[in-house]
């Protein structure tokens, strides 16, 4: 089962950079596609971006695009968010995602194991 661990959250000023990362520890990456979430205080979680197995296919959300980026590494089981110009509205809890399909979808409910979130706050 996958056991999924985020890290590289913290607190930043608006326009600046973080680099999220999400590593499957359990292992059991192989073959699927991953997504990013967040959810801020008050609001429904949404989709922030998603990539497939081998990289070639990426969905990423209008609110972010151009300005985030996902990635993975699957030597090292790991999928990456690059978030540059953040805005304070990118604040959230942020939660990767593993769907048990090789294909990238915007909805939450299509994965099926989740990681326990790391938190982003940006700063105005």
């Amino acid at each position: 089962q996958a056991q999924l661990v985020e890290s590289g959250g913290g607190l930043v000023q608006a326009g600046g950079s973080l680099r999220l990362a999400c590593t499957d520890s359990g292992r059991t990456f192989s073959g699927y596609a991953m997504g990013w979430f967040r959810q801020a205080p008050g609001k429904e979680r949404e989709f922030v971006a998603g990539v497939s197995w081998s990289g070639d296919s990426t969905l990423t959300a209008d609110s972010v695009k151009g300005r985030f980026t996902i990635s993975r590494d699957n030597a090292k089981t790991t999928v990456y968010l690059q978030m540059n110009n953040l805005k304070p509205e990118d604040t959230a809890l942020y939660y990767c995602a593993v769907r048990p399909f090789n294909t990238v979808v915007a909805v939450a409910a299509r994965y099926s194991y989740w990681g326990q979130g790391t938190q982003v706050t940006v700063s105005s």
